[in-house]
Protein backbone atom coordinates (compact mmCIF):
# COMPACT_ATOMS: atom_id res chain seq x y z
CA UNK A 1 0.00 0.00 0.00
CA UNK A 2 2.70 2.28 1.23
CA UNK A 3 4.51 1.17 -2.23
CA UNK A 4 0.89 2.41 -4.32
CA UNK A 5 0.79 5.54 -2.85
CA UNK A 6 4.64 6.82 -3.01
CA UNK A 7 4.04 5.81 -7.28
CA UNK A 8 0.92 8.09 -7.38
CA UNK A 9 2.60 10.72 -5.33
CA UNK A 10 5.59 10.58 -7.67
CA UNK A 11 4.12 11.33 -11.04
CA UNK A 12 2.90 7.68 -11.45
CA UNK A 13 6.46 6.69 -12.14
CA UNK A 14 7.63 3.87 -10.95
CA UNK A 15 11.40 4.52 -11.23
CA UNK A 16 11.33 7.66 -8.70
CA UNK A 17 9.09 5.90 -6.55
CA UNK A 18 11.99 2.98 -6.09
CA UNK A 19 14.56 5.59 -5.70
CA UNK A 20 12.38 7.26 -2.73
CA UNK A 21 11.49 4.16 -1.07
CA UNK A 22 15.27 3.02 -1.85
CA UNK A 23 14.07 0.03 -3.67
CA UNK A 24 14.94 -1.35 -7.36
CA UNK A 25 11.71 -0.23 -10.07
CA UNK A 26 11.33 -4.58 -10.86
CA UNK A 27 10.65 -4.88 -6.77
CA UNK A 28 7.95 -1.59 -7.10
CA UNK A 29 6.56 -2.98 -10.12
CA UNK A 30 5.89 -6.46 -9.02
CA UNK A 31 4.55 -5.20 -5.86
CA UNK A 32 2.10 -3.50 -7.85
CA UNK A 33 1.12 -6.55 -9.61
CA UNK A 34 0.48 -8.62 -6.83
CA UNK A 35 -1.74 -6.16 -5.10
CA UNK A 36 -3.58 -6.26 -8.31
CA UNK A 37 -3.61 -10.12 -8.65
CA UNK A 38 -4.88 -9.94 -4.79
CA UNK A 39 -7.91 -7.84 -4.85
CA UNK A 40 -9.01 -8.96 -9.18
CA UNK A 41 -8.55 -5.17 -10.20
CA UNK A 42 -6.17 -3.22 -12.45
CA UNK A 43 -4.94 -0.53 -10.55
CA UNK A 44 -2.78 1.65 -13.69
CA UNK A 45 -3.49 1.12 -17.24
CA UNK A 46 0.08 0.58 -18.81
CA UNK A 47 0.50 3.31 -21.92
CA UNK A 48 3.53 2.25 -23.77
CA UNK A 49 6.08 2.94 -20.95
CA UNK A 50 3.84 5.18 -18.53
CA UNK A 51 1.27 4.65 -15.69
CA UNK A 52 -2.21 5.70 -16.09
CA UNK A 53 -4.14 5.58 -12.86
CA UNK A 54 -7.72 3.64 -13.05
CA UNK A 55 -10.99 4.39 -11.34
CA UNK A 56 -10.12 0.98 -9.18
CA UNK A 57 -6.85 2.89 -8.44
CA UNK A 58 -8.03 6.21 -7.44
CA UNK A 59 -10.64 4.16 -4.63
CA UNK A 60 -7.80 2.24 -3.34
CA UNK A 61 -5.52 5.60 -3.25
CA UNK A 62 -8.30 6.72 -0.88
CA UNK A 63 -7.88 4.18 1.34
CA UNK A 64 -3.86 3.83 0.76
CA UNK A 65 -3.52 7.74 1.99
CA UNK A 66 -6.18 7.26 5.14
CA UNK A 67 -4.86 3.95 6.51
CA UNK A 68 -1.24 5.06 5.92
CA UNK A 69 -1.93 8.57 7.50
CA UNK A 70 -4.06 7.07 10.28
CA UNK A 71 -1.53 4.53 11.34
CA UNK A 72 1.29 7.75 11.01
CA UNK A 73 -1.86 9.57 13.75
CA UNK A 74 -1.67 6.28 15.68
CA UNK A 75 2.63 6.89 15.67
CA UNK A 76 2.72 10.18 16.72
CA UNK A 77 0.13 9.91 19.20
CA UNK A 78 1.23 7.12 21.18
CA UNK A 79 5.17 8.16 21.36
CA UNK A 80 4.19 12.19 21.80
CA UNK A 81 1.54 11.22 24.57
CA UNK A 82 2.76 13.66 27.18
CA UNK A 83 3.65 16.14 25.35
CA UNK A 84 2.33 18.92 23.43
CA UNK A 85 -0.18 17.68 20.62
CA UNK A 86 -0.65 19.89 17.43
CA UNK A 87 -3.77 20.56 15.96
CA UNK A 88 -4.58 21.06 12.16
CA UNK A 89 -7.09 23.53 11.44
CA UNK A 90 -8.48 25.06 7.92
CA UNK A 91 -10.91 27.76 7.93
CA UNK A 92 -12.33 29.49 4.68
CA UNK A 93 -11.72 33.16 4.33
CA UNK A 94 -14.85 34.81 5.82
CA UNK A 95 -15.01 32.82 8.78
CA UNK A 96 -10.92 32.90 8.94
CA UNK A 97 -10.68 36.63 8.92
CA UNK A 98 -13.96 37.07 11.23
CA UNK A 99 -14.81 33.95 13.26
CA UNK A 100 -11.43 31.77 13.77
CA UNK A 101 -9.37 34.28 15.97
CA UNK A 102 -12.10 34.07 18.22
CA UNK A 103 -12.44 30.21 18.34
CA UNK A 104 -8.70 29.85 18.41
CA UNK A 105 -8.49 32.37 21.04
CA UNK A 106 -10.77 30.27 23.67
CA UNK A 107 -10.26 27.20 22.66
CA UNK A 108 -6.01 28.19 23.65
CA UNK A 109 -7.68 29.33 26.86
CA UNK A 110 -9.18 26.09 27.16
CA UNK A 111 -5.73 24.02 25.91
CA UNK A 112 -3.26 26.13 26.95
CA UNK A 113 -0.62 22.77 25.91
CA UNK A 114 -2.09 22.35 22.28
CA UNK A 115 -0.05 23.95 19.14
CA UNK A 116 -3.37 25.23 17.33
CA UNK A 117 -1.86 25.69 13.22
CA UNK A 118 -4.32 27.47 11.26
CA UNK A 119 -4.43 27.81 7.47
CA UNK A 120 -6.86 30.60 6.14
CA UNK A 121 -7.93 29.94 1.94
CA UNK A 122 -10.75 28.74 -0.49
CA UNK A 123 -12.86 26.01 0.35
CA UNK A 124 -12.18 23.78 -2.11
CA UNK A 125 -8.71 23.67 -1.52
CA UNK A 126 -9.94 23.17 2.12
CA UNK A 127 -11.46 19.85 0.73
CA UNK A 128 -8.43 18.57 -0.57
CA UNK A 129 -6.29 18.96 1.97
CA UNK A 130 -8.88 17.64 5.00
CA UNK A 131 -8.92 14.24 1.88
CA UNK A 132 -4.84 14.38 1.81
CA UNK A 133 -5.16 14.38 6.16
CA UNK A 134 -3.28 17.62 5.91
CA UNK A 135 -5.97 18.93 8.06
CA UNK A 136 -7.42 17.26 11.02
CA UNK A 137 -10.68 19.77 10.20
CA UNK A 138 -11.53 23.10 9.05
CA UNK A 139 -15.17 25.34 8.72
CA UNK A 140 -16.14 26.39 5.05
CA UNK A 141 -18.64 28.76 4.26
CA UNK A 142 -20.48 26.24 1.45
CA UNK A 143 -20.99 22.17 2.00
CA UNK A 144 -18.90 19.84 0.90
CA UNK A 145 -19.04 17.89 -2.02
CA UNK A 146 -17.07 14.88 -1.91
CA UNK A 147 -18.64 11.36 0.08
CA UNK A 148 -15.74 11.00 2.39
CA UNK A 149 -16.51 14.23 4.07
CA UNK A 150 -18.29 14.32 7.32
CA UNK A 151 -20.12 17.52 7.07
CA UNK A 152 -22.00 19.32 9.48
CA UNK A 153 -24.14 22.93 9.63
CA UNK A 154 -22.86 24.92 12.86
CA UNK A 155 -23.74 28.79 12.39
CA UNK A 156 -26.35 30.22 9.84
CA UNK A 157 -25.37 33.37 7.79
CA UNK A 158 -26.29 35.05 4.67
CA UNK A 159 -25.33 37.16 1.95
CA UNK A 160 -26.81 41.00 1.85
CA UNK A 161 -26.69 42.41 -1.84
CA UNK A 162 -24.94 45.87 -1.53
CA UNK A 163 -24.15 49.13 -3.83
CA UNK A 164 -22.87 52.21 -3.55
CA UNK A 165 -25.07 55.11 -1.83
CA UNK A 166 -25.12 57.22 -5.22
CA UNK A 167 -26.71 54.34 -7.04
CA UNK A 168 -30.37 55.74 -6.34
CA UNK A 169 -31.93 52.59 -4.31
CA UNK A 170 -32.33 53.07 -0.63
CA UNK A 171 -31.89 51.02 1.76
CA UNK A 172 -33.58 47.83 2.29
CA UNK A 173 -35.13 48.69 -1.16
CA UNK A 174 -36.60 45.35 -2.78
CA UNK A 175 -36.01 45.54 -6.77
CA UNK A 176 -37.16 43.34 -9.34
CA UNK A 177 -34.99 39.77 -10.68
CA UNK A 178 -35.12 42.30 -14.12
CA UNK A 179 -33.19 45.41 -12.18
CA UNK A 180 -31.41 42.56 -10.64
CA UNK A 181 -30.16 40.95 -14.00
CA UNK A 182 -29.42 43.90 -15.74
CA UNK A 183 -26.68 45.14 -13.00
CA UNK A 184 -22.88 44.89 -13.40
CA UNK A 185 -21.73 42.60 -10.59
CA UNK A 186 -18.82 42.50 -8.67
CA UNK A 187 -18.18 38.85 -7.34
CA UNK A 188 -15.90 36.75 -5.32
CA UNK A 189 -13.83 34.27 -6.78
CA UNK A 190 -14.51 30.73 -8.43
CA UNK A 191 -13.79 28.47 -5.63
CA UNK A 192 -14.68 30.58 -2.70
CA UNK A 193 -17.79 29.69 -0.34
CA UNK A 194 -19.49 33.12 -1.21
CA UNK A 195 -19.51 32.65 -4.75
CA UNK A 196 -21.20 28.74 -4.26
CA UNK A 197 -23.82 30.03 -2.68
CA UNK A 198 -24.19 32.84 -4.94
CA UNK A 199 -24.06 30.65 -8.63
CA UNK A 200 -26.45 27.98 -6.86
CA UNK A 201 -29.04 30.74 -5.96
CA UNK A 202 -28.65 32.44 -9.46
CA UNK A 203 -28.75 29.26 -11.48
CA UNK A 204 -31.89 27.58 -9.82
CA UNK A 205 -33.30 31.15 -10.69
CA UNK A 206 -32.58 30.34 -14.03
CA UNK A 207 -30.08 33.62 -14.32
CA UNK A 208 -27.16 33.79 -15.99
CA UNK A 209 -24.72 36.60 -14.44
CA UNK A 210 -20.65 37.36 -16.19
CA UNK A 211 -19.36 40.04 -13.60
CA UNK A 212 -17.25 42.24 -13.92
CA UNK A 213 -14.90 42.11 -11.07
CA UNK A 214 -13.97 38.94 -9.66
CA UNK A 215 -11.74 39.36 -6.29
CA UNK A 216 -10.56 37.33 -3.45
CA UNK A 217 -10.52 40.49 -1.20
CA UNK A 218 -13.89 41.56 0.32
CA UNK A 219 -12.55 45.13 0.69
CA UNK A 220 -11.59 45.35 -3.16
CA UNK A 221 -15.34 44.46 -3.71
CA UNK A 222 -17.05 46.58 -0.93
CA UNK A 223 -14.82 49.57 -2.36
CA UNK A 224 -15.86 48.80 -5.89
CA UNK A 225 -19.45 49.07 -4.79
CA UNK A 226 -18.66 52.59 -3.30
CA UNK A 227 -17.03 54.05 -6.24
CA UNK A 228 -20.55 52.95 -8.24
CA UNK A 229 -18.83 50.47 -10.41
CA UNK A 230 -21.28 48.09 -9.98
CA UNK A 231 -23.11 45.73 -7.30
CA UNK A 232 -21.59 42.79 -4.79
CA UNK A 233 -22.81 39.86 -2.54
CA UNK A 234 -20.92 39.33 0.08
CA UNK A 235 -21.65 37.98 3.59
CA UNK A 236 -23.35 40.56 5.86
CA UNK A 237 -21.24 40.65 8.63
CA UNK A 238 -17.96 41.62 6.16
CA UNK A 239 -19.96 44.70 5.11
CA UNK A 240 -21.02 46.27 8.20
CA UNK A 241 -18.42 48.46 9.10
CA UNK A 242 -18.72 50.42 5.45
CA UNK A 243 -22.94 50.09 6.16
CA UNK A 244 -22.29 51.87 9.39
CA UNK A 245 -20.84 54.41 7.66
CA UNK A 246 -23.34 55.09 5.42
CA UNK A 247 -20.93 53.81 2.39
CA UNK A 248 -23.28 51.48 0.98
CA UNK A 249 -27.13 50.36 1.08
CA UNK A 250 -28.23 46.68 1.24
CA UNK A 251 -31.02 45.68 -0.52
CA UNK A 252 -33.13 42.57 -1.28
CA UNK A 253 -34.03 40.87 -4.36
CA UNK A 254 -38.14 39.91 -5.19
CA UNK A 255 -37.88 36.12 -4.73
CA UNK A 256 -34.04 35.40 -4.10
CA UNK A 257 -32.61 33.95 -0.63
CA UNK A 258 -29.15 34.37 -0.45
CA UNK A 259 -29.47 31.94 2.99
CA UNK A 260 -27.00 29.89 4.14
CA UNK A 261 -24.75 27.71 6.87
CA UNK A 262 -21.58 27.74 8.00
CA UNK A 263 -20.01 23.79 8.34
CA UNK A 264 -17.32 21.72 9.90
CA UNK A 265 -16.19 19.21 7.99
CA UNK A 266 -13.19 16.40 8.36
CA UNK A 267 -12.60 12.90 6.81
CA UNK A 268 -15.14 10.35 7.31
CA UNK A 269 -11.83 8.26 8.67
CA UNK A 270 -10.70 10.71 10.23
CA UNK A 271 -10.16 9.91 14.03
CA UNK A 272 -10.64 13.09 15.97
CA UNK A 273 -9.00 13.18 18.88
CA UNK A 274 -10.45 14.73 22.15
CA UNK A 275 -8.68 18.00 21.58
CA UNK A 276 -10.07 17.91 17.88
CA UNK A 277 -13.65 17.16 19.38
CA UNK A 278 -13.64 19.90 22.05
CA UNK A 279 -12.62 22.45 19.42
CA UNK A 280 -15.60 21.23 17.02
CA UNK A 281 -18.09 21.46 19.96
CA UNK A 282 -16.36 25.10 21.01
CA UNK A 283 -17.08 26.06 17.56
CA UNK A 284 -20.81 24.96 17.42
CA UNK A 285 -21.93 26.52 20.82
CA UNK A 286 -19.85 29.68 20.47
CA UNK A 287 -22.56 32.08 19.85
CA UNK A 288 -24.20 30.83 23.12
CA UNK A 289 -21.43 30.52 25.25
CA UNK A 290 -19.16 34.00 23.87
CA UNK A 291 -20.50 37.46 23.28
CA UNK A 292 -20.32 37.98 19.29
CA UNK A 293 -17.35 39.51 18.43
CA UNK A 294 -17.34 43.17 17.31
CA UNK A 295 -15.75 44.34 13.95
CA UNK A 296 -14.47 48.06 13.58
CA UNK A 297 -12.86 47.49 9.94
CA UNK A 298 -12.88 46.18 6.95
CA UNK A 299 -10.79 42.66 5.95
CA UNK A 300 -9.67 40.79 3.20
Amino acid sequence: MIIFRTVCENGYNSTKAAEVLHMTQPAVSLAIKELEQYYGVHLFDRIGRRLQITDAGQHFLQYAIHISDLFSDMETGLRDWDSKGVLRIGASITIGSQFLPNYVKAFSELCPELDVRVIVEQSEHLEQKILANELDCALIEGIAHDPNIVSEAYMEDHLSVICGTDKGWTQGQVISIEDFQRQRFLLREKGSGTREVFNRVVEQAGIHITPVWEATSTTALVNAAINGLGIAVLPHRMILPALRQGLICTVKVEGLSFSRNFHIIHHKDKFLTTSAKRFITLCRDFETDYPLPCYNGLYE
